[in-house]
């Protein structure tokens, strides 16, 4: 029987998201900062949520932070690209923002899963086109 190739939906690139994507290609994790207020903010757009200005940068940022919440979904969405079980997490980064991404490196078991474990960034070259981020434990584990 052949196996099933997965199937990875392009990313919607803009003007907002296509640094993102870009340093995720390079395996960085680049996030807009306002140069006023001087806060990192995560989902890309073209003005700071917290004063509304449009005078941004993008910079690295650790890559490290801490599990928030999480789920581990058992049944996927009929054509999603990721095989059952899977972990869909929020990650609350050193640097402020939460970002919502897939926990990996870690058995998909509510269990062996704590909210506030320390974790990193990591990626998957999904395609030669798309890198994903995702996070996994660091230390080593939970």
């Amino acid at each position: 029987m052949a196996t099933k190739e997965r199937v990875i939906p392009a990313p919607p690139l803009n003007p907002e998201t296509k640094p993102f994507w870009d340093a995720a290609r390079r395996h960085e994790l680049s996030l807009p900062f306002c140069r006023p207020c001087g806060a990192f903010f995560y989902y890309p757009r073209a003005a700071c949520p917290r004063c509304l200005s449009p005078d941004l940068e993008w910079r690295a940022v650790s890559g490290g932070g801490t599990l928030h919440t999480f789920t581990v979904v058992h049944r996927g969405q009929r054509g999603f690209p990721l095989g059952s079980p899977y972990v869909i997490a929020v990650v609350e980064l050193a640097e402020g923002p939460r970002m919502m991404t897939n926990l990996v490196g870690i058995e998909p078991d509510p269990t062996t899963i704590r909210i506030g474990m320390p974790v990193e960034v990591t990626f998957e070259d999904a395609t030669a086109e798309v890198t994903l981020p995702h996070f996994r434990p660091s230390g080593g584990g939970a």
